[in-house]
């Protein structure tokens, strides 16, 4: 396995600095700040854009991330240098949060909806969701699971992730990987196409790999956001002969 580079580390470093100052200024004052809110919710910030990318939910959460940046983003730093990497990943980063926020506005926009058509003045619905109130007659017409594009922030580096992996899967296709429940190597020109699309089943489906509840807490827009952005800047480099070029 290759050695971790630095840009690699220092973005761990970071990742890390940011996870334990979450517990030292409590986890719910930096998620208001940090993590990704809808931006109709009054919490939402400009800057949570990128500092969502650097929260994370728990342990496992980032331990899974990091050990993925280190695995995948090593060797893509290592051949294309620190500035061309760091545009990828965050550029990925960015992406996953598009994507996330723009199916996000879709549903919420379909919920509030189902609200006006039964009588509801959209305007009031906004004004006691901005309170963090819930009125309990919009049981009747929708689940509260519905509305959780308003409520749930965003976090974690999983969207930069998955477009660093997307990345690998170009170019070292014949890479053997394997699922930690499920060690079978698989080449990563096989085994990348087959997590993105677990993940499209996943977030249409709107279920987890361990259960059937409607929302499962996992952003599976955001993994495909990051993947979408990895394909399309890696089919445009590879199109264009830009892996040839060093940004440093």
């Amino acid at each position: 396995m290759m050695r971790i580079t630095d840009t690699v580390k220092q973005l761990i470093i970071i990742n890390i600095i940011f996870f334990i100052g979450t517990y030292i200024i409590g986890t719910p004052i930096a998620y208001k700040y940090l993590a990704l809110h809808y931006p109709q919710n009054p919490d939402f910030k400009f800057w949570q854009i990128i500092t969502h990318m650097f929260m994370h939910g728990g342990i496992p959460h980032i331990l899974f991330n990091m050990l993925g940046l280190w695995m995948f983003g090593s060797p893509l730093e290592h051949f294309w240098g620190t500035k061309k990497f760091l545009f990828f990943y965050f550029s990925c980063g960015l992406g996953a949060a598009a994507l996330h926020l723009a199916v996000s506005y879709f549903s919420f926009e379909h919920t509030l909806n189902m609200l006006v058509e039964n009588g509801f003045n959209k305007q009031d619905v906004l004004n006691t969701l901005n309170r963090g109130m819930f009125d309990q007659r919009w049981l009747e017409y929708i689940s509260e699971s519905q509305l959780s594009p308003y409520f749930a922030p965003m976090l974690g580096a999983s969207g930069a992730i998955y477009g660093i992996i997307v990345a690998f899967a170009f170019m070292f296709p014949n890479a053997e990987l394997m699922l930690i429940f499920l060690p079978i190597p698989i080449k990563a020109k096989y085994f990348v196409p087959g997590l993105v699309a677990i993940d499209l089943i996943l977030g249409v489906q709107g279920q987890s790999i361990f259960g059937s509840r409607f929302d499962d807490g996992i952003a599976h827009f955001a993994h495909l956001g990051g993947a979408l952005i990895g394909f399309l800047m890696m089919w445009y480099w590879n199109k264009n002969k830009f892996n040839h070029n060093r940004w440093n």
